[in-house]
Order: structure tokens, then sequence, then C-alpha cells
């Protein structure tokens, strides 16, 4: 699971509030490469939420990015390649996504994250 996707997920537990961004708990952690393509990534900065992001990518081992950012640094090259990795490059294998309110784990196996809720919390 790319962290494209986790930005974009949220727990939908009945009567959570805050169910997001969801915590990860990384058990194994792999590269991929991918071909960079700098208006993709000007295009997604604007909907990244960019603390759930760096958040996320340090618990993923990845700690080159900036704790803020704004669309200024998107002409840096050294910023889009260090977005680029963190964004595309970087896939949670296996693991667990867990809700902030409740606790709840979401398995993450082969890269797919289980986010399926059981009977009682829908």
């Amino acid at each position: 699971m790319r962290l494209l996707t986790h930005n974009m997920l949220s727990s939908n537990i009945k009567g959570v509030v805050n169910g997001f961004p969801l915590r990860i708990e990384a058990e194994k952690v792999v590269e991929k490469t991918v071909e960079m393509n700098g208006e993709f990534l000007k295009k997604m900065f604007e909907k990244i939420d960019w603390k759930a992001f760096v958040d996320a990518s340090r618990a993923m081992g990845c700690t080159e990015l900036p704790e803020e950012a704004d669309s200024s640094m998107l002409d840096s090259d050294e910023f889009l390649n260090r977005f680029h990795h963190a964004l595309l490059e970087v896939h949670l294998e296996e693991g667990a996504l867990v809700c902030p309110e409740t606790g709840r784990r979401f398995p993450v196996n082969k890269g797919i994250p289980n986010m399926l809720l059981h009977e009682d919390e829908v």
C-alpha cells in the first residue's frame, strides 16, 4: 500500500468522529521504483494532508520529508524527488492501520489494506 492510498483512507466504524489519519504499524516495508511525474506530484500536493503524510512516512522509515511544506517547494527538484519517493515508491507490504479513536486494527497483507468492518461496527 502506497502512502498516497493511506492519505485517502479513514476509519468508517459507526460512531467514530475522528477516523483520520490511521496510524501505521509497519511489519514489512518495501521500495518499488516508479517513474517520476512532476505534474502529477504538483496536483497531488494540493490534496495531501501533509502532517498525516509526514507522520505515516516516518512510521515506514522514510525520514527525509520536512515537517511543513508549501507549494513554493514544488519548484525544488530535491523536494519533488523526496515527495515522489515517499508518496509512490515506499509500500507497506505487511502490517496494520489503526483507528485513532477506537484502536481497531485493520490488517495490511501483501500490500492490500482490509478495511472491512465487523457486523457490529456498521
